[in-house]
């Protein structure tokens, strides 16, 4: 068994260890928005596939301009070809924008710079070769990556991709995460408690968490602090996910459980404690030849753990880098020293009337208020033998 008090960065490590991308499946792009994208995009054609004119009003030659009257030779709109006269010396062409240019035509002038009557166009001479004319591939040529796997797909990227006449794109399989509480004090909500239980809570926020992060997540209904429970519950889900992840039950009191629920179904424990305040009993191993994530039962403590080490362990399944989360801001009010463990507050970060990020560590910082943690947008790190820091320092911070 590996050794107890691995830093975060060792616990990090040790769960990424070994982490391979899920299988691939092609999907609509209607449905692609918030997948990660297992295959480049890239284009088959350029865009636009011709020059194209970027304004309603009349293609000519730069070289005749200041001459005139033009004479109106046809037109040409957006989807049709150009069907009148080839263009000569003095002829004008009616464009519309987004049209193809009629060969011989090298600038458009905007249809509020002419004058017609009839078939005769006098046109103003502020025009230069080459003015409201869109050229062949200028957003993107054949050949070029539009996408490149790994990328989490957003609405732009939907339109690129649909601009590049792609239907449909390969993106990796949601990671399954199954989400199991565990204690007796726990009673899903809605359900009557009594005068000792409180609400599950943290289930729902790390399911949510799940969705955010792109996988799926399966919540199972809470389990008391019984091994066989536990265990049954273990075993069925593990059979029907990529990842379970177990609540609670991991500290060193009598009814902490799960470990030894889990040992019937061969867990190997990777690590059992990290340096970290909130969160030290979170650990890490596999069972039935699935990976096992033990977070702490109070609230802060579950959900802090939850972005340490969840976020990036589903960022490795879904085939795509670690979110960028981190920053650094000054400090408004003052926080204590770390001693051996990392620290992480939660806390507010904002810019002031100076465009200066700052970051305000939240007055209370007990692991059991939810409160506290839905009204903080990040966390404060602070290193392990970190002293004490004043307002004014600079501080590491990570973005919930």
């Amino acid at each position: 068994m590996a050794p107890a008090g691995y830093t975060v960065a060792a616990a990090r490590a040790a769960i990424l260890s070994g982490i391979k991308p899920l299988a691939s499946e092609p999907v609509a792009i209607e449905a692609a928005n918030g997948r990660t994208l297992a295959q480049a995009v890239i284009a088959t054609r350029a865009q636009p596939p011709f020059r194209a004119s970027a304004m309603d009003g009349y293609g000519v030659r730069a070289a005749d301009l200041g001459s005139g009257p033009f004479t109106l030779l046809g037109k040409a709109a957006a989807g049709h070809s150009y069907a009148g006269a080839p263009l000569r010396a003095g002829g004008a062409v009616r464009i519309f924008t987004g049209a193809a240019i009629p060969a011989g035509v090298d600038c458009v002038v905007p249809q509020e710079r002419a004058r017609r009557e009839g078939d005769s166009l006098w046109l103003e001479t502020a025009a230069h070769p080459r003015s409201n004319i869109r050229e062949a591939g200028v957003d993107f040529g054949a050949g070029e990556v539009l996408v490149r796997a790994g990328v989490r797909l957003n609405a732009r990227h939907t339109a690129l991709i649909a601009a590049s006449g792609a239907a449909t794109v390969q993106v990796t399989r949601r990671p399954r995460v199954a989400v199991l509480a565990t204690g007796d004090e726990l009673v899903e909500p809605g359900a009557a408690a009594t005068a000792h239980q409180i609400f599950d809570s943290v289930s729902f926020g790390v399911a949510a968490a799940i969705g955010e992060w792109g996988g799926e997540a399966l919540r199972l209904a809470i389990r008391a602090d019984s091994t066989a429970a536990i265990a049954a519950a273990a075993a069925d889900a593990l059979r029907r996910v990529d990842l379970l992840v177990v609540i609670g039950g991991a500290s060193v009191g009598d009814y902490d459980v799960v470990k030894q629920s889990l040992g019937g179904l061969g867990l190997v424990i990777a690590f059992e404690r990290v340096a970290i305040r909130p969160g030290r009993p979170t650990w890490f191993g596999r069972a039935v030849d699935q990976q096992v994530l033990g977070l702490p039962g109070n609230p802060a403590a579950a959900l802090v753990c939850a972005h340490l080490f969840l976020r990036p362990l589903l960022a490795a399944l879904l085939g795509r880098g670690s979110d960028p989360t981190g920053a650094t801001a000054l400090l408004e009010g003052e926080v204590a020293a770390s001693a051996a463990d990392e620290c992480y507050l939660r806390a507010v970060a904002d810019c002031g009337g100076d465009t200066q990020l700052r970051v305000r560590p939240c007055d209370n910082q007990d692991t059991s208020l939810l409160s506290v943690f839905a009204a903080a947008n990040a966390l404060i790190r602070r290193p392990a033998h970190a002293g004490a820091a004043a307002s004014g320092e600079r501080v590491e911070l990570l973005w919930l």
